[in-house]
């Protein structure tokens, strides 16, 4: 049942509905392949997934991961180190138990804290933290952490941890170092003080005299970057040692320059930790548990719009984490698995539909061709 849900979930089934018919469709060789035996009924696979612990799925998210780690498929690119990034999303649902989803209004709400790898070329997901419905993501920033760090501490995946103002404080950047991480995080006026010291450090500094001036003529947008040591240590921030500005232009056809806001990044890295170029590298992927991970649940997988289990705080929660797993699937098979620059830009929804025609089209010459091939008698 696990595995028809997850082929449903890469075939883009919106629907536990979605998945009965995609199981009553697919072809003998692909059933014999997968071992389902032949059409799942919706209800069924509702009954059995309310009891699957979100505990064991992320454990199974983690294998995959540290599987891709073994094959080398998850190498930094442009990065020294690997370096994850950690963000909050939220899931309306029609109920609330005061446990999984928190309850807002005449709806419940089901919050994870997603942590992304963002220095490979596939942005797979680490883990999903549940958010109590009691706590919020500044509280469950070391819970989340911790938990990852346990699941990972035997490979060197990453060494920065990265986060938005939501978790931005001394205490949590503190909790990072005792783990042996290095952070960055973005500052903002939550933490009015320390903000207010780094725009009159930074704030004015015209463009010559930044660290790093890029242009990306693929997006048609430049970075530039400013960096200061001089506010090491500031208040009572003794492991932070680089606070950076970061500038975003849009370039029209002239190569003229419009901007589009700023922001300010606190960090325990030292200024020398990175090249110029990779400071602008590193602050870019920040926002790649945004772009690739939460863009993708939502456009893609459509999560907001289709949570499966509306009325179950435990079920919409299982499929949160059977989804990551199936992103994480095929961000490997497009960014590693696919071979030409070409194909490893394959629109996702050709790729959901890729899976669902094989699925109903396979034949047991294909399957077969896909098993390793014996190797010749010596």
């Amino acid at each position: 049942m696990l595995s028809a849900v997850m082929v449903g979930l890469l075939a883009g089934c919106r629907s536990l509905a979605g998945v009965e018919a995609v199981t009553r469709e697919m072809s003998q060789a692909a059933r014999r392949a997968l071992g389902i035996a032949g059409r799942i009924a919706d209800t069924t696979l509702r009954d059995a997934l309310v009891r699957i612990s979100a505990t064991d799925l992320r454990a199974a998210l983690a294998r995959v991961v540290r599987s891709a780690h073994r094959r080398r498929a998850l190498e930094p690119v442009g990065l020294p180190w690997g370096a994850v990034s950690m963000d909050g999303k939220a899931t309306s649902i029609s109920s609330w138990d005061h446990e999984i989803a928190q309850q807002q209004g005449d709806h419940g709400v089901v919050r994870t804290i997603t942590s992304t790898l963002v220095s490979s070329a596939a942005r797979v997901a680490l883990d999903a933290h549940p958010v109590p419905a009691s706590s919020n993501e500044m509280g469950t920033y070391k819970a989340a952490l911790t938990a990852l760090v346990e699941k990972y501490k035997s490979i060197d995946l990453f060494r920065v941890a990265m986060y938005d103002a939501g978790a931005c404080s001394e205490a949590n950047a503190r909790f990072t170092r005792t783990l042996g991480l290095h952070y960055v995080m973005v500052l903002n006026e939550a933490q009015p003080t320390l903000h207010a010291e780094a725009r009159r450090v930074l704030g004015d500094l015209p463009r010559d005299q930044a660290l790093c001036v890029l242009d990306d003529t693929r997006q048609n947008v430049r970075y530039s970057v400013w960096l200061t040591e001089g506010m090491q240590g500031y208040l009572d921030w003794s492991h932070l040692h680089t606070v950076l500005r970061v500038e975003r232009d849009v370039l029209d056809e002239q190569g003229r320059a419009r901007s589009t806001g700023e922001r300010f990044f606190v960090t325990s890295l030292r200024p020398k930790a990175l090249e110029p170029e990779q400071w602008v590298t590193l602050l870019r992927a920040r926002w790649g548990v945004e772009n690739n991970c939460h863009h993708t649940f939502d456009t893609v997988f459509h999560e907001d719009t289709s949570t499966w289990f509306s009325a179950s705080p435990q079920g919409a929660l299982v499929i949160i984490l059977l989804r990551r797993i199936a992103y994480t699937l095929a961000a490997l098979f497009r960014s590693h698995t696919l071979r030409t620059e070409a194909t490893r830009l394959t629109p996702w929804r050709d790729l959901l539909r890729w899976t669902r025609n094989a699925l109903i089209t396979a034949s047991q010459a294909t399957v077969a061709g896909l098993r390793p091939r014996p190797a010749p008698p010596p």
